[in-house]
Parts: structure tokens; C-alpha cells; sequence
């Protein structure tokens, strides 16, 4: 077999100004969709729904994430990344790992419903509602969905061919999203949010296959590639199985500690957090790996470190300006957007916007994993693991629910040690540029007041 040809004639810095603007409408087409589909959905069902709901499909991406071998990251950053022979063995792995995800949900489902039978959860939190198992075993399908995946996404990724990707992402999220709001209003009932993911993975399986160039993907076995998978795979495993937990842990701890009205409350604060800053950081991750693979593969440290400093300062002065507007702005902006059932959510995002004083170092795993040092991600994720499971049942016990929240927010600046410390020993770090960009958050806070005020006075 032959390589997949994915060379391309223009320079970095046309392909990665060209993936970065797919990457755009991808963030605004993508996340307009989440929330609109939201803000219609969340007037057709009563927020218990959404709380079941986050459990169900915080199981799922759990599961996903506990499984990760990084088979996306290692396509990109290998050099047989365009190998048939590498593809169809990842694709392989991908296959088998869907399959056991499927079956370990309904395994947990079927646990879910025994400790129901038993009496075993608090009558009123969101774990003993009735619904629950089945919805997650449902929700499960979408692993073995997902699973058939075509690896052609990946290797356009890797190759900055990100039109068609995009395409196919927003066109399975557009079905989702249809198929959610026609059985959210015929049936008001917790499974249009059920069969939206479904028809969501679905819709992308059949086009990745379907609207991407290359060869189809069958079964088979590459004794070096699999062991390349391996090698590189190990550090993200672990990074994933921890930094998991450190990233769900507060909807697992959550889940036992609030009712499901009350979970299906904060699950619109984390909605919204989430959809801005994981949108931010698929535009910003999407374009810099690639980028900092292929320096990185050239050998070129001078010109990796100049690009992630590039990279950092439109980061930094983004993130940080973001974060300050929601810091001041999040009830105002609840209130707008929500009826006064999900008030509770506008406080809470408020203290969870601190999160993106630390989100812009998600840069620094870029670069580590171009360069092959997976490891440190890993280390990173045990940071956040340790300081969110040690903070949230503290402060459960001292201030309840209220105070944890605070526990959500701040759980990831001890990682900053790590940054600082593998950052100087790759030459990396420049304090300057550290201490110049912190006062966009306040220009940031100060334009969320005064919005806030302007509306409080319209």
C-alpha cells in the first residue's frame, strides 16, 4: 500500500490561516446551534430532565475518556500519520474500544437500576430517578456508533483540509439538533435529548466515510503501528483516565449531593461554560497541533517556540477579556436568555468563569504533545485530580453546595506550578509576556458591568 498523499503546495502559515477560519465558523455556526437548540428545549422540558440527562452522558464521555489512547493526536503528530497500514490499525483499536465502552454502560446501567432496587441512593438525588438506567444504556449506543468512525477525519485534520470536516460535523449536529426539538415537542419527554445524540453520531459516522477522499477503512493488524500506538498512547491514557475524573468530577459528586432540578440547573451553567470554552479551544487546539506537529517534526525549535507565543498572545487576550465579561455578566445574561426556573444558574457561572484564567495554558499540552512529551499532560490531569477531590468534598462538608462551586472554579490553578516549571526547562516561559496580558480580565469584568447596567437600565 502507498501513502495517502496529503502534501500540500502552500506554507504553514497559509494552510493554518485557512484552518483557522473553518475553525471559526465551525466555533459560531457550532455553538449557535447548541445554545438556540437549548434555550427552545429548555422551555419544553422541566429541568429534571437535563439532570438525568447529565448523568447519562457524563457516563458516556467518562467512559470515552477513561479509554483514550489519543489515536486523533497520534495521526497527526506521527510520522506515518498517512500510512493506510497506521490508519487501519488505529482504526481497529477504535472498533474494539467502542465495543467494550458499550458494553461497560450497560453494565453500570444495569448497577444503576440494582442500587435503585436496593434503596441504596438518597431517595431525592438525581441518581435514584427511575429513568435513569435505561437512558443511559440507550445513550450508550452512540459509542458503538462512533466506533465505525472513518479515520479520513483525522488525517484532514492532520493536513489543515478542515472544509469538509466542519461540513460534517455542523451537518450531524444540525440533524441532532432537528431530531431533538421535533420529539422534544410531540413528546416533552427526556428521550429527544436521547435520540439527538443517536441521530448526532450517526449522521457523522455515515458522512466520514461518505464525504471525505480516501481509502475506506477495514480490520487489520500492524505489528509496528500498533506498538507506535502503544508507546505514544500510554501517557495519554493515563492523562485521559485521570484527567476525566478531574473534569466530571463535579457533576459525579453533584449527582448524589443535589436533586435533579437542582443538577439540571447547574448543568445550564456548565451548558454554557462549556460551549464557549470548549468551542474557544477546538478553534484555537484545532489549528496549533497540526501546526506544532509539523514544526516540530521539521525540527525547528526556534520557530515551535515563536509560534506558540503567537498562538498564546491572541489566546490570552481572548480568554482572558471572555472571562472577565462572564464574571460580571452571568446573571444578566441567565436572566435573558432563561426563565426564572434556571435562575440559580446565573451566580454559578459567574464563579465558574475563573476557569479561564487557566484554560489559555491548554496551549503548553499542545506544544508538550508535538514535541512527544505526553507525559507532562498526564501529570497535569493528576494535579487537577488530586485538587478537585480533595476540595469538593471539603467544602461540600464546610458551606454545601454554594461553596463547592468555588471548589469547581479554582481546582485547576495548582496546575500552574507544572506550566511554569516544564515551560522554563523547554524554554518556553517568559514572564513578560505572562504579566502583560493579565489586565484584559479586568477590562473584560468593567465591559460586563457596564452591559449589565445598560440592560438593568433599558
Amino acid at each position: 500500500m502507498t501513502a495517502i498523499d496529503v502534501s500540500a503546495p502552500t506554507s504553514l502559515r497559509k494552510r493554518a490561516i485557512g484552518a483557522g477560519v473553518w475553525n471559526l465558523i465551525s466555533l459560531v455556526a457550532s455553538q449557535a446551534m447548541r445554545l438556540g437548540g437549548n434555550l427552545i428545549i429548555a422551555r419544553l422540558l422541566v429541568p429534571e430532565m437535563f439532570g438525568v440527562m447529565v448523568i447519562a452522558t457524563t457516563l458516556l464521555v467518562l467512559l470515552h475518556l477513561l479509554s483514550d489512547v489519543g489515536l486523533r493526536q497520534n495521526i497527526i503528530q506521527s510520522q506515518r500519520g498517512d500510512d493506510p497500514l497506521f490508519l487501519n490499525t488505529a482504526w481497529t483499536v477504535q472498533l474494539v474500544r467502542s465495543v467494550v465502552l458499550f458494553a461497560v454502560v450497560l453494565l453500570i446501567a444495569l448497577g444503576v437500576w440494582l442500587a435503585q432496587v436496593a434503596q441504596l441512593w438518597p431517595a431525592d438525588s438525581t441518581y435514584a430517578a427511575p429513568e435513569l438506567p435505561l437512558v443511559m444504556a440507550i445513550t450508550g449506543v452512540s459509542a458503538i456508533i462512533s466506533g465505525f468512525q472513518s479515520t479520513n477525519i483525522d488525517v484532514a485534520v492532520r493536513s489543515f483540509q478542515l472544509k469538509r470536516v466542519v461540513l460534517i460535523e455542523l451537518s450531524s449536529q444540525f440533524a441532532g439538533l432537528v431530531a431533538m426539538l421535533v420529539i422534544g415537542y410531540l413528546t416533552r419527554s427526556i428521550w429527544a435529548l436521547v435520540v439527538a445524540g443517536l441521530v448526532a453520531a450517526l449522521i457523522g459516522t455515515v458522512l466520514s466515510h461518505t464525504a471525505l477522499q480516501g481509502p475506506g477503512n477495514r480490520i487489520h493488524w500492524d505489528r509496528s503501528a500498533a506498538t507506535e500506538l502503544v508507546a505514544f498512547g500510554r501517557w495519554i491514557l493515563l492523562s485521559s483516565i485521570v484527567g476525566v475524573l478531574a473534569m466530571y468530577g463535579d457533576r459525579i459528586v453533584f449527582g448524589a449531593s443535589m436533586t435533579a432540578a437542582e443538577l439540571g440547573v447547574y448543568s445550564i451553567a456548565i451548558l454554557i461554560l462549556s460551549s464557549i470554552q470548549m468551542g474557544l479551544m477546538r478553534l484555537v487546539v484545532g489549528v496549533s497541533l497540526p501546526v506544532f506537529s509539523e514544526a516540530a517534526r521539521e525540527g525547528d525549535s526556534e520557530r515551535l517556540k515563536n509560534l506558540y507565543h503567537r498562538f498564546r498572545l491572541l489566546a490570552d487576550l481572548g480568554l482572558l477579556f471572555i472571562g472577565g465579561v462572564f464574571l460580571t455578566a452571568s446573571p444578566m445574561l441567565i436572566g435573558w436568555l432563561y426563565d426564572e426556573r434556571y435562575a440559580g444558574a446565573g451566580p454559578m457561572l459567574a464563579i465558574l468563569s475563573l476557569s479561564f484564567f487557566t484554560l489559555r495554558y491548554t496551549l503548553a499540552h499542545q506544544v508538550w504533545i508535538a514535541l512527544g512529551h505526553t507525559k507532562y499532560q498526564a501529570m497535569d490531569n493528576v494535579i487537577r485530580l488530586v485538587s478537585l477531590w480533595v476540595l469538593l468534598p471539603l467544602l461540600l462538608s464546610i458551606g454545601g453546595v454554594d461553596l463547592a462551586i468555588w471548589g469547581v472554579a479554582l481546582h485547576t490553578f495548582p496546575t500552574l506550578v507544572l506550566i511554569v516549571y516544564v515551560n522554563c526547562k523547554l524554554g518556553f516561559f517568559d514572564l513578560k509576556r505572562e504579566l502583560l496580558v493579565l489586565p484584559m480580565m479586568a477590562v473584560g469584568a468593567l465591559c460586563g458591568l457596564l452591559a449589565t447596567r445598560f440592560y438593568e437600565w433599558l
